[in-house]
């Protein structure tokens, strides 16, 4: 058989360990419940005997006279002490001098060890009316020892010349009851607790399985889910500790696939960044790569005109590459939440009036209007004011590349309660309605108008919607064929900011 150790223990399943540690503190509780009992009992007995036997020494000085003029009557006295140990052989008859002093005795075999009796207990038993509890005192047998004890005074005239101390349980008496107590604890222990015990370990294994049978669910979903099956769930059905660890675990896992659904989406996204870019950069890199190896080997044939017109292409294509660069490493840092907003209130009129006439004039080369339509008192916005003013150009840029001549961008300003609505409005040839939803996505081309030009980058509209966001608001767009686009956000009023 093999024996059981602490290792092997805690190789044991968690039903086993507690049914275990149940059992050992039931026999624990047992064993206490037992003494207690028995000690208890014990007490018992001795008050019921202790009251029981209150009078007797009373009635034994009401037969006898023990003092006769103020002498010991001995013979009067032993004849009436051996009579009273006839009647009732389990006490012990001592008479005292008024300082608890043995005058004399009737004890079997005469095993009298100590002199005298403490009096304390003897006045104390005397003096009280109602006995509640026992009251316990010297045993002249056995020195250290305390019993119960009846005791009455002796008086003549008015003076108390003796006391007669009548020990209830003798030495013999002890011996029978030390026997009947070991029977009494076998009975109580080993009858009575051994089907309490039983009982309450059977009650206590059923309780424990029907505990463990839901921990045992979780760990099967648990090692289900370990081993690759992301959709293991645990079922909840009500409150309760088990079903609080079930719904985190739901949690968790929900989280887990969420992350990892995260991670694919964000692979696939590296792969088709990674794409985008290459084949971004691989166009101007070629031009460039191509036009230098033109005016290498045709250096003594081109003409000035034609070296001017490769180079300013090569300036051209380098001019888009270091666009591209820096609008890649812009977003980067937007995703990975590397760029914090410096918020201020600033007047947003005063910064849309300072870009549309910085796009005047590239405007007017493409024949396109443009106008801003704030009114002269708007209150004051909280936000980045750089940040903002990156937004909006970018818009103006997306603007001006698909409005065609003759056509007209405006930018308008609407005072809501709480915010400040900034509108960009142009008469382009509108957006396809189902590439709307994509239309901030990276590298969205399924919108033919970004591969019509080759100075876009396709990241624009991206950066627009990272920079709101971080501001916490969200970009709007409407479109319609052949009609023109609207794009609009909203930003907080600092009074609103400023009560708040």
């Amino acid at each position: 058989m093999k024996k059981l150790t602490w290792k092997n223990f805690l190789s044991f399943g968690l039903y086993w360990k507690a049914s275990f540690i149940f059992l050992l503190l039931l026999l624990v509780i047992g064993f206490a419940y037992v003494m207690i009992t028995a000690d208890q009992a014990e007490q018992y007995f001795q008050e019921k005997n202790q009251r029981l036997n209150a009078s007797i020494a009373q009635s034994i000085i009401k037969e006898v006279k023990p003092f006769i003029d103020g002498e010991l009557s001995k013979d009067a006295t032993d004849e009436i002490m051996h009579h009273m140990m006839a009647i009732n052989p389990s006490i012990e008859v001592y008479l005292l001098d008024p300082h608890g002093k043995i005058l004399t005795y009737v004890a079997p075999y005469k095993k009298v060890k100590l002199d005298s009796v403490g009096l304390a207990p003897v006045s104390q038993f005397i003096t009280t009316e109602n006995l509640e509890g026992c009251i316990l005192g010297d045993d002249p047998r056995n020195p250290g020892l305390q019993k119960v004890f009846s005791a009455a005074p002796i008086i003549e005239a008015t003076d108390t010349v003796g006391y007669v101390y009548v020990v209830l349980a003798s030495e013999e008496h002890d011996t029978v009851a030390a026997t009947l107590y070991s029977s009494f604890v076998q009975q109580v222990g080993v009858h009575s607790m051994a089907v309490t015990l039983l009982a309450a370990f059977g009650i206590g294994l059923v309780a424990f399985w029907l505990i463990t049978k839901n921990l045992r669910k979780i760990i099967i979903t648990v090692k289900r889910f370990q081993n690759g099956e992301m959709s293991a769930r645990i079922p909840v059905k009500k409150g309760g500790e088990i079903n609080d660890l079930a719904y985190a675990f739901n949690e968790m896992a929900d989280t887990i696939v969420g992350n990892i659904e995260n991670l694919k989406s964000m692979e696939n996204l590296r792969r088709e960044l990674v794409g985008n870019v290459s084949h971004d950069l691989r166009t101007p890199l070629a031009v460039i790569h191509g036009y230098i190896e033109t005016l290498i080997i045709k250096r003594d044939s081109l003409t000035d005109k034609e070296k001017s017109k490769y180079l300013k292409t090569i300036l051209e294509s380098t001019e888009r590459l270091k666009r591209l660069v820096n609008e890649l490493f812009e977003l980067s840092k937007l995703e990975a939440k590397q760029i914090e907003p410096h918020k201020e209130p600033f007047f947003i009129n005063e910064l849309i009036q300072d870009i549309a006439q910085k796009y005047q004039i590239l405007a007017r080369d493409k024949g396109i209007e443009i106008a801003a339509k704030v009114p002269t008192e708007t209150p004051l916005v909280y936000a980045d004011v750089g940040l903002i003013e990156r937004v909006l150009q970018n818009l103006i840029d997306n603007a001006i590349k698909f409005t065609p001549e003759n056509g007209r961008i405006s930018i308008e300003l609407n005072d809501h309660s709480q915010n400040v609505e900034i509108v960009v409005r142009d008469t382009g040839p509108g957006i396809p309605k189902e590439q709307i939803p994509f239309i901030f996505d990276r590298y969205h081309i399924g919108d033919k108008r970004i591969s019509l030009d080759k100075n876009s980058t396709g990241l624009g509209l991206a950066i627009v919607k990272k920079i709101l966001e971080i501001h916490d608001a969200t970009i709007q767009l409407s479109s319609r064929l052949n009609q023109g686009t609207v794009f609009s956000f909203q930003l907080p009023q600092y009074k609103q900011i400023a009560i708040s």
